[in-house]
């Protein structure tokens, strides 16, 4: 049996996890605009996304505020904080040293402040993460971080419901083929 790094397999559990909620496979319906609307609205930043990462890049299946609805799959914000057990927050990207040389905090977007909250399914796997972004520096109160929170969960929630729509629906059609033949 080969080994494999920890960090290794929790990225293959979540690609799993992605996988197996298929939320990539159905088209986007902006179910997650609201939510990601409502962190954007409700923290006064400039953008907020709900981004779910896979193997080949971070896709923002909402994104008010941002032009893009996808990014490349070298590690990055998203990335770093989908990896997380708790919220990443990043108050001033351009002297914290986890993010000063990211591109969209050392290029011309200039990202200051990014706070993600870990997209964490019903087995315990993150598949992606809700975010707040800005172009200032901030800190969050305690009360905006359990918002976050908050919003993350129903988001999750809104995730295992389109997963359980799906099993049912899956469900119904191998009943339809039974009774068929």
């Amino acid at each position: 049996m080969t080994n494999i790094a920890p960090h290794d397999l929790h990225e293959l559990l979540s690609l799993e996890a992605v996988r197996r909620h298929h939320i990539l496979d159905i088209p986007q319906d902006g179910c997650f605009d609201a939510p990601a609307e409502l962190v954007r609205r409700f923290l006064g930043c400039k953008a907020a996304v709900v981004s779910i990462l896979d193997r080949d890049g971070v896709f923002l299946m909402a994104h008010p505020g941002l032009s893009v609805d996808r990014v490349g799959a070298e590690p990055g914000l998203c990335a770093s904080a989908v990896m997380q057990d708790e919220p990443w927050i990043v108050e001033d990207a351009m002297i914290d040293p986890r993010t000063f040389a990211n591109p969209l905090v050392a290029g011309e977007a200039g990202l200051r402040f990014y706070a993600g909250i870990p997209l964490r399914t019903a087995d315990g796997h993150n598949v992606g993460v809700l975010a707040a972004l800005d172009f200032q520096p901030r800190r969050l109160s305690d009360e905006e971080l359990g918002t976050l929170k908050l919003i993350a969960g129903v988001v999750v929630s809104m995730l295992e419901l389109r997963l359980a729509a799906w099993v049912r629906i899956a469900q119904a059609q191998v009943r339809g083929a039974l009774t068929d033949s």
